[in-house]
């Protein structure tokens, strides 16, 4: 049964519009928490012959040191992360190693001191930019070859981009409530996020070109409505499979994954959402106003 999912468009526009504007305001009034990968500083590891709560380890340095580190997570079984900036070395390591053992009567070993300069963080930063931006350009020329039409391609990556947006925007209120940092593996989660969203936007896509090939009379509205009542009940039992594993991990996994999946679990509803709700719809009005266009030129 296809039913006229066209009709509900200004609903879309207005769902979307609303994520986007908050999503905004997260990004340009918040801002990111930027981990040591993007802005320089010192990883060092301490695993403790039993286990340690982060809130204990927050006490101990409460009582014995004056510098704060930027974070404190539990990375491994018994072992907990310390995050510093780039003026943290191993003989403050040292000593820092000491103070906790004073205050918890246990002696933590060092397993990982890793150190990113200043330098290392800014190309790192440069390089995501355009890794994005590659990713992106490509996704472009490659829809827009395919389907032989540029709205076919434009739409695609303004879906793409309103995945990108809501992820991004979601992450900023997240560093602002909840501390979370955006790292390398954040970036990672975004790429895999930008390719399941443009998979899921395709195979709409190839629907709606298998039938103007077929129908080569009939208006890109009822294509598109066809498409969509054709495909959204493969892609949402797709996506739901892939939501329940990620939720598992989520719960289930370690602190070190426990952020990339949460931004692989938004990515993944927003690309199921935005493929026949923000793309097809996106299509169906460039083309609504191209006739608009055209007619009133003659």
């Amino acid at each position: 049964m296809n039913l006229n999912w066209m009709k509900l468009r200004p609903l879309y526009l207005l769902i979307s519009g609303v994520a986007l504007s908050l999503s905004f305001y997260s990004i340009f009034v918040w801002g990111f928490r930027y981990s040591i990968d993007f802005t320089g500083g010192v990883t060092v590891d301490y695993r403790f012959p039993s286990q340690q709560s982060t809130e204990a380890i927050k006490t101990a340095l409460g009582i014995n040191m004056e510098e704060a580190p930027k974070s404190i997570t539990q990375s491994a079984e018994r072992t907990i992360q310390l995050k510093y900036g780039p003026e943290f070395n191993q003989e403050k390591a040292g000593k820092l190693g000491a103070s906790l053992s004073q205050a918890l009567g246990e002696n933590p070993e060092i397993v990982r001191f890793e150190s990113v300069g200043p330098a290392l963080s800014q190309e790192i930063l440069r390089k995501t930019y355009v890794a994005v931006a590659i990713a992106s350009l490509g996704i472009l020329l490659w829809v827009t070859y395919q389907f032989k039409s540029l709205k076919f391609g434009v739409s695609a990556i303004l879906a793409m981009i309103h995945d990108s947006v809501v992820l991004l925007g979601t992450f900023a209120a997240l560093g602002h409530y909840m501390g979370v940092e955006v790292d390398i593996l954040f970036v990672t989660a975004m790429l895999t996020i930008l390719s399941f969203s443009v998979h899921d936007t395709i195979v709409v896509y190839d629907r709606v070109r298998e039938s103007m090939r077929k129908h080569p009379g009939v208006p890109l509205y009822d294509l598109a409505n066809k498409a969509v009542s054709e495909t959204l009940v493969r892609s949402v039992n797709n996506s739901l499979t892939i939501i329940f594993m990620l939720f598992a991990l989520f719960i289930m996994g370690g602190t070190t994954i426990k952020w990339f999946v949460a931004a692989l679990l938004i990515g993944t509803i927003s690309g199921t959402y935005s493929s026949p709700f923000v793309a097809v719809p996106l299509l169906v009005t460039w083309e609504e106003l191209e006739k608009w266009w055209r007619g009133k030129k003659r």
